[in-house]
């Protein structure tokens, strides 16, 4: 199946999508000065958990890390204790879309690179009540950095993510779902390249081989690839953006 391929293809990746420890602790910058001193902490589709560990070294308080996987489960469980983290790194395996989380109990909610498989605005409604008044979301988004990009990229997308939006539709979507926009700030091309899309090609290049007698895998490597070019060729019309929210309204479901 193809999906499994595209898992094959991730294994021991560093992350699942753009981002940077750095991008990471500039966002926690950026809401400190709203946050308790020891918030209660959910990283919603944690993946691996590279954000994981900078958000319990930053603020040495517990993080529950959720995600679907036990592998990247136990992979981030791994990488915590290693880096003597264990204590502040809870994780959980669950559906991060249809949590039954007590209302109004979490300070601070974080997803880098999962949201969309909610859909952004679908996302924010269901995290929301999650949130106690005032509570803070911080999310990675793939969003349309210009309203007229390339047709090619365009179709890309189009077929790939549909709902993707701009800065601005996103930003309008999360005051409907109750909250109001604090920051954001578009991730920089470090943060695709030097985690992401360089140890993706260094995983396809290992895989070669085998891709030979499989199908799937070998058009999972033959998508990525293509993906990856474009990028390379229209990365300033489209990005990963750094969205900085503060809910309004004690959450509720």
């Amino acid at each position: 199946m193809l999906g499994d391929a595209f898992m094959l293809l991730h294994t021991d990746l560093p992350r699942e999508g753009p981002g940077s420890d750095d991008c990471t602790r500039e966002a926690l910058r950026r809401l400190r000065p709203f946050l308790p001193g020891s918030p209660v902490v959910l990283d919603l589709g944690c993946g691996p958990g590279r954000q994981a560990l900078v958000l319990a070294r930053e603020l040495g308080t517990p993080i529950t890390a959720v995600d679907a996987h036990e592998l990247f489960l136990k992979r981030l469980e791994a990488d915590a204790a290693a880096r003597g983290l264990g204590h502040l790194v809870r994780t959980r395996c669950a559906d991060f879309g249809a949590l039954e989380d007590a209302p109004g109990g979490v300070d601070l909610v974080w997803s880098e690179g999962a949201i969309y498989i909610l859909g952004w605005g679908e996302g924010l409604r269901r995290w929301h009540p999650l949130l106690r008044d005032g509570g803070l979301l911080a999310a990675t988004e793939a969003t349309w950095l210009t309203d007229s990009p390339p047709a090619e990229v365009a179709d890309f997308w189009r077929e790939a993510y549909p709902r993707m939006g701009t800065i601005a539709s996103n930003g309008a979507a999360a005051r409907a779902a109750g909250f109001e926009v604090l920051d954001t700030f578009v991730l920089p091309a470090s943060a695709w390249w030097d985690e992401y899309y360089r140890p993706l090609e260094a995983r396809m290049g290992s895989l070669r081989e085998r891709a030979r007698q499989d199908v799937d895998l070998a058009t999972a490597i033959a998508e990525t690839e293509r993906e990856i070019s474009l990028y390379a060729r229209y990365g300033t019309s489209y990005g990963y953006v750094f969205y900085l929210l503060r809910a309004h309204g004690q959450g509720r479901r």
